[in-house]
């Protein structure tokens, strides 16, 4: 059932939207997948859902031309919303995937993230992100962990910053000359434990998705580290992107008031508190 609805309201609800020149964020409902680059050099960074994979290959096919193929597809961590389509995208293209060494076990086989908490605030996103499947993907053969260096391959202006707590090596993207932010799931600027805001997009200011996120006390930090970037735009995985005052306004909310908007009520899923 949860399967069917959410992808279900991902194909009627499926859009692209260019934030800045050379960033399309393709809009599949629950989250959020980008093409970064242009025709000479793009990335995919994330893959979405297990049906997103026909709307980004049209979606890069009307971008960058008819068999563009591109030079790497970077995740920001390995979460089923994040990875849905990577297994067949990676084949299709023969390209090189990406992630943060210490979200490896979870694409590799190794290891299982803990399955959502139906508990938290209204739980119907939860229960349903409970139906999909929460064991390892293997792509082994052709992923790697990203370089050391926070360089990100084939992506020259940008550096992925670690930004832990909603998973062990969940990352951020960053490009310094303009203040430009991928967030992942850093935090949401939609409150993802609502069916209802995630429809609708209705835009509120909130940490990490609560159902997944393990560790409370990092994600803070991680929060508090983007917001010491000074971002001028922050495009997120849930949500729509924020800029200029309206985006530090928003921060300064988030983390002054952490516990009451973005930590789960008392008993709920909290493995650091």
């Amino acid at each position: 059932m949860g399967n069917k609805l959410v992808n279900s309201l991902s194909k009627i609800t499926t859009s692209s939207k260019e934030v800045t020149s050379d960033i399309l964020v393709m809009n599949f409902t629950i989250v959020n997948a980008f093409l970064i680059g242009n025709k000479t050099q793009w990335v995919l960074v994330d893959t979405a859902l297990e049906n997103s994979a026909d709307f980004i290959l049209k979606a890069a096919e009307k971008r960058f031309g008819k068999g563009s193929v591109p030079k790497a597809i970077i995740l920001t961590h390995g979460h089923f919303d994040h990875v849905g389509s990577v297994i067949k995208l990676s084949k299709l293209w023969s390209v090189p995937v990406y992630i943060h060494e210490l979200e490896m076990p979870y694409v590799t086989g190794k290891k299982d993230y803990p399955l959502a908490d139906p508990t938290v605030d209204e739980g119907m996103v939860a229960k349903i992100s409970q139906t999909f499947p929460h064991t390892s993907i293997d792509i082994s053969s052709n992923v790697s962990p990203l370089p050391s260096d926070s360089s990100i391959p084939y992506m020259p202006d940008w550096k992925w910053i670690h930004t832990p707590g909603h998973t062990d090596g969940h990352i951020s993207l960053f490009r310094e000359k303009d203040h430009v932010l991928i967030v992942g799931d850093a935090f949401c600027t939609t409150k993802q434990e609502s069916l209802l805001s995630v429809i609708t997009h209705h835009e509120e200011i909130s940490g990490p998705p609560k159902y997944l996120t393990t560790d409370w006390a990092k994600a803070k930090n991680s929060i508090i580290c983007l917001k010491n970037l000074k971002p001028l735009i922050a495009i997120p995985s849930h949500g729509e992107e924020l800029s200029g005052e309206e985006l530090t306004k928003h921060l300064e909310l988030l983390i002054n008031n952490f516990d009451e908007i973005a930590k789960p009520a008392e008993g709920q899923f909290v493995t650091n508190k």
